[in-house]
């Protein structure tokens, strides 16, 4: 991997570099303002679908990341849909945009992008209690450069092993780490019981006696 300061937004600047064709790897960055924003270019070689799995791999590459230069009582957490969690409370998000939305296909490039609070801006932090920061959870002293280069090395391993052992190992890091298992949850209009995640990482979500799929590919976001 080979990191690019961004011209604005970390994952536009991602996107459109690999429209324009750039190499797989491209770690772009922009460390300016109040979040840290990260995005990494993939150039996947199976479906959609299963490329997918680059989502929760650098959500699981990020716990990684932060756990090794932060104090210990600082906990992380997943979302199903890309969200973070520090010591409970949302903090930042990954998010997932491809050249092509077609599960069955495989797309010619997929960006995976972070976008991380780092210290309160403006607005009144109790105007929004289950929100906070990277500094609010006793992480001021931890550098955004170190940990978006420590997020891209634990990513690249999370990486490697993907590709030389299949997803088992990244299953179940990250089901110790995903938040919500067992709890009712809503998506794509069906409310149930969130059971896991298929071999995709596709939610399963038990209503009465019958389980819904939602792919993994329902969270990509359009490219800006």
């Amino acid at each position: 991997m080979w990191g690019e300061t961004a011209v604005g937004d970390a994952i536009e600047h991602a996107c459109m570099r690999a429209t324009m064709g750039c190499d797989a790897g491209l770690v772009t960055f922009n460390l300016l303002g109040n979040d840290m924003q990260g995005a990494i270019v993939f150039a996947p070689e199976v479906p959609l679908r299963k490329a997918m799995t680059m989502l929760p791999l650098c959500g699981v590459g990020f716990q990684n990341a932060l756990g090794a230069i932060a104090p210990p009582e600082v906990a992380v957490h997943l979302d199903w849909d890309g969200g973070i969690r520090i010591n409970g409370a949302s903090c930042g998000r990954f998010h997932a945009i491809a050249a092509d939305n077609n599960p069955d296909r495989v797309p010619d490039w997929l960006v995976i992008g972070l976008r991380l609070p780092l210290h309160q801006g403006a607005e009144n932090p109790g105007d929004a209690p289950d929100q906070t920061t990277l500094y609010a959870e006793g992480c001021a002293d931890v550098s955004p450069a170190d940990l978006l280069e420590a997020w891209a090395r634990h990513t690249l391993n999370w990486i490697t092993r993907w590709e030389d052992g299949g997803t088992r190992a990244l299953h179940n890091d990250w089901r110790g780490l995903a938040h919500g298992i067992g709890e009712d949850a809503t998506r794509d209009g069906i409310t149930g019981t969130f059971l896991g995640v298929d071999e995709d990482f596709g939610m399963l979500l038990r209503v009465d006696q019958a389980t819904h799929l939602i792919p993994l590919t329902s969270v990509l976001e359009d490219t800006p």
